[in-house]
């Protein structure tokens, strides 16, 4: 009580609480998440590729994701402002090295089904989240194992042969690409060529033979 006798409300020393039951619908919400990005990322992501190079970043920036939208979801936020969240992560560059779209395609899905997972109201039942991420799972593995059953993906090499970029020797250089490399080529278009050295830079379009084979090189397209 202070001097006047009026009684002043004391500040208290810690805003947040020790616990709160939102806790059960974070586990509840993040095991679902996880679950579906395992099976996405791991199972036919992985196993289709055989490249351990992005699941690592997959998995952190699903993770990350999901938390901080689950954390803004306590606050009144607005459309402009759940926007806002996906610029942050459009921002998102790799400065080391080319990401193919495909990878690409796989990061946007797992932020995508993070952010649903985390910022879906109590209008969205359990089962109509899971039915969300389902048929987006089922999606993905339809793509990769009955639809684009044949992948195909370019490397660009340099070759010698300068006689053989000439349009009516197509037919030579797709053979000694063939015999040299052991792909079955289905293209092959000539990039820049350097008379000085006498080589091209040469696209082969071929499509892989076995899981993981398009993902085993660094070549630049």
């Amino acid at each position: 009580m202070n001097p006047t006798g009026n009684t002043t409300a004391q500040p208290e020393l810690f805003e947040m609480t020790f616990f709160n039951p939102d806790l059960y619908e974070l586990m509840i919400r993040f095991g679902m998440n996880m679950l579906f990005i395992t099976i996405i990322i791991r199972y036919i992501y992985y196993r289709k590729t055989s490249n351990k190079d992005y699941l690592f970043t997959y998995y952190a920036i699903s993770v990350i994701s999901f938390m901080i939208c689950f954390a803004l979801k306590k606050l009144n936020i607005d459309t402009g402002m759940g926007l806002g969240l996906f610029a942050i992560f459009g921002i998102i560059r790799y400065r080391t090295d080319t990401v193919r779209i495909r990878e690409m395609s796989y990061l946007f899905i797992a932020i995508g089904l993070s952010v649903i997972n985390a910022l879906a109201g109590k209008q969205l039942s359990l089962l109509e989240m899971l039915f969300i991420n389902g048929i987006v799972t089922v999606m993905v593995m339809g793509m990769e194992y009955w639809w684009l059953m044949k992948q195909e993906t370019v490397k660009t090499v340099i070759y010698e042969k300068i006689e053989n970029i000439k349009p009516e020797n197509y037919a030579a250089l797709k053979a000694d690409l063939e015999a040299r490399t052991g792909l079955k080529i289905t293209k092959v278009e000539v990039g820049k060529i350097d008379f000085l050295k006498d080589t091209a830079q040469v696209k082969i379009h071929y499509h892989a033979l076995e899981p993981g084979e398009a993902y085993t090189s660094d070549f630049t397209e």
